[in-house]
C-alpha cells in the first residue's frame, strides 16, 4: 500500500503542475483557468491512485481481477466533455475559440495521471513542454503564421438584399487582387461577405481599401479578421 507522504507528494505535484498550465490560461482570461486546470490534474492523479491502490482489500479473491489502466482510460476520454465546454463558436466573428484550452485540459489530465502513477520525471517534462507550447510559441504564431494566413482577407457586413455584384465591382474598382468572394447569408443579422486577395497586400493598403469599400451602398462595416484560437 502506498505511504501517506507518497500519496500527498503525488497529489501536490499534480496540483503544482496543473497550476503552471492554468496560470497561462488564466492570464488570458479564459473560462478554464488556474483552478480548473489544477482540479483536473489533481482529480486525474487521484483517479489513477485509487485505480492502482484502492482495491487491495479485494485483490486475490476468487473471480477478482485488477486492471488499473481502465480508470485511467476513462479519465482521458471523460475529460473531453469538460474540454467541449470551453469551445465556443462566435457567430458574429464566424470563428471557433477555445480549442487550445480544450487541448490543454486534455493534456493536463494526462499529466495528472503521470503524477498519480509516480512518473514524476514524465509529468514534469510534459508540463514544461506544454508551457513552452502555450506561452513561448504563441507570439511566434501570431507574428508569422496568423498574420500571413489572414492578411489577404477583408470581411464585409452587408445589408440583406445587397447585390453581390455591387460588392464585387466595388472591390475591383478599389484595385483589390480578388481571388475569391464568399457570401454567407444569415437569418437575423447582416450578411457576411469575405473577400480573399491574392497576393495579399500590405496592411496599410488593406486598411485603405477597407475604408473605400465601407462607403459602398449597402456595406455596413468592413474589418480585417484574424484567427481566434485560445
Amino acid at each position: 500500500m502506498i505511504q501517506w507522504w507518497e500519496l500527498g507528494l503525488r497529489l501536490l505535484l499534480a496540483a503544482l503542475l496543473g497550476a503552471v498550465i492554468g496560470i497561462n490560461r488564466g492570464r488570458l482570461e479564459w473560462a478554464a483557468g488556474l483552478r480548473t486546470h489544477m482540479l483536473v490534474c489533481v482529480g486525474s492523479a487521484l483517479a489513477v491512485i485509487v485505480s492502482t491502490f484502492g482495491f487491495f482489500d479485494v485483490v486475490g479473491r476468487p473471480g477478482i481481477q485488477l486492471d488499473p489502466s481502465r480508470i485511467a482510460a476513462q479519465v482521458v476520454s471523460g475529460v473531453g466533455f469538460l474540454g467541449a465546454g470551453t469551445i465556443l463558436f462566435l457567430q458574429r466573428e464566424q470563428v471557433i475559440r477555445g480549442l487550445t484550452t480544450a487541448a490543454g485540459l486534455w493534456a493536463v489530465a494526462s499529466v495528472g495521471l503521470a503524477a498519480g502513477a509516480g512518473l514524476y520525471a514524465a509529468a514534469i517534462m510534459a508540463t514544461l513542454l506544454m508551457w513552452a507550447i502555450l506561452a513561448l510559441l504563441k507570439p511566434l504564431e501570431q507574428r508569422y503564421l496568423r498574420r500571413r494566413a489572414h492578411s489577404g482577407r477583408l470581411r464585409l457586413r452587408v445589408a440583406v438584399g445587397t447585390p453581390l455584384a455591387r460588392v464585387e465591382n466595388a472591390a475591383n474598382d478599389a484595385g483589390l487582387p480578388v481571388r475569391r468572394i464568399t457570401l454567407r447569408p444569415r437569418e437575423q443579422d447582416d450578411d457576411i461577405v469575405d473577400i480573399d486577395c491574392d497576393p495579399p497586400l500590405p496592411r496599410a493598403q488593406m486598411l485603405a481599401k477597407a475604408e473605400q469599400l465601407g462607403r459602398v451602398e449597402g456595406v455596413v462595416s468592413v474589418e480585417l479578421p484574424g484567427l481566434a484560437e485560445g
